[in-house]
């Protein structure tokens, strides 16, 4: 069990989260292992089998305290809260801009400018860093790759096109990202292209881990800032999807999740003690692993770095709240065009 900017995760195996009194507790095999006082909680997020009781459903419902369920690998399955609050006249605008080609173009090419930019900071940063000549020429050679996307997608005059763009790019970002794992760690972290569902590797199931819970996060500063979560620009509506919420991740992927999952590997923070092999080639974090890296992500999260924006200092998990609020001012016409954060 671990707590951060008031969200409580719960990740072992059985685990029964009730009520008691004004309390949350939580129990393991009968024993009581934890217990938090309600007003302290600002949601609560189950990692795989976690038992939850109908009385603390309710409470946390009318308390306006979101319950969150990821299955045991991090990928989101449900999200319970109370009734949808917020600004009627923002959601409004919101959807009707979405209706608007020029301007639903134009938001998603800031959004994939911001995931090309800061990808490109990475393959920069390792490229710097890099202890041998030919790799360091390599990651710059793709970090110019990332440059040229950037350029194209300047001229992209149709979303499919500027989805083309960005994938491409992807794909040559995942193939260069291998070379900034240290030589010794390679071969437990061999990352053989992006594959999701499931992982088929011990890099994929890292970042698939990580990108669970910054998808939480986005979802949740979209929602904090009045926004339809389901309603991007970038990515397609469909039903259950979170497409704004996958819109805003995407500037926060490499820099927050890809950078910490290879600080993690690079360190030995990690290893492939901590991973599992599944029937079919899949690939999870076991429940060590798991702790290793939620602990790893909340200390990250509460790390403070000074906005380029706003100039003032903020911790990394505020991050995604500030951007969801951009994009609500970018939504109500406030701003010409939206700005996504950029990392040094």
């Amino acid at each position: 069990m671990h707590t951060v900017q008031n969200t409580l995760y719960v990740m072992t195996p059985y685990a029964y989260a009730h009520l008691e009194n004004a309390t949350l507790r939580i129990d393991v095999e009968r024993e009581k292992k934890l217990q938090v006082p309600l007003h302290h909680l600002g949601g609560l997020v189950c990692f795989g089998n976690i038992m939850v009781s109908p009385a603390l459903m309710h409470r946390l419902a009318d308390e306006g305290k979101s319950l969150v369920l990821l299955d045991e690998s991090g990928r989101f399955k449900a999200r319970l809260e109370g009734p949808v609050s917020g600004n009627i006249l923002l959601r409004q605008a919101h959807h009707k801009v979405a209706g608007e080609s020029g301007f639903a173009l134009e938001f998603a090419r800031a959004v994939v400018a911001g995931k090309l930019k800061n990808s490109r900071t990475n393959l920069q940063r390792g490229a710097r860093e890099a202890a041998n000549v030919d790799e360091a020429a390599s990651l710059t050679r793709s970090a110019d790759n990332l440059a040229a996307s950037l350029r194209a997608t300047t001229a992209a005059s149709t979303l499919d096109e500027l989805r083309g763009i960005e994938g491409e790019a992807a794909r040559g970002y995942f193939s260069a990202i291998n070379l900034i794992v240290k030589p010794q760690s390679r071969s437990s972290f061999a990352l053989d292209g992006r594959t999701r569902r499931p992982p088929l590797d011990r890099f994929n199931a890292l970042i698939s881990f990580l990108y669970a819970m910054l998808m939480n996060d986005c979802r949740s500063a979209c929602e904090a800032a009045g926004l339809d979560a389901q309603l991007g620009f970038l990515h397609a509506v469909r039903p259950g999807r979170a497409a704004l919420a996958l819109d805003l991740q995407e500037e926060f992927r490499s820099i927050l999740a890809d950078r910490l999952a290879l600080t993690l590997i690079n360190r030995g923070q990690i290893n492939a003690a901590d991973f599992d092999e599944r029937e079919g080639g899949a690939v999870l974090l076991n429940d060590k692993g798991r702790r290793a890296v939620v602990t790893a992500w909340q200390e990250r999260k509460q790390e403070e770095i000074t906005h380029p924006l706003t100039e003032g200092k903020v911790p990394v998990g505020l991050l995604p709240f500030i951007q969801a609020r951009f994009m609500a001012r970018t939504i109500r016409g406030e701003m010409e065009s939206y700005l996504p954060y950029l990392a040094k």
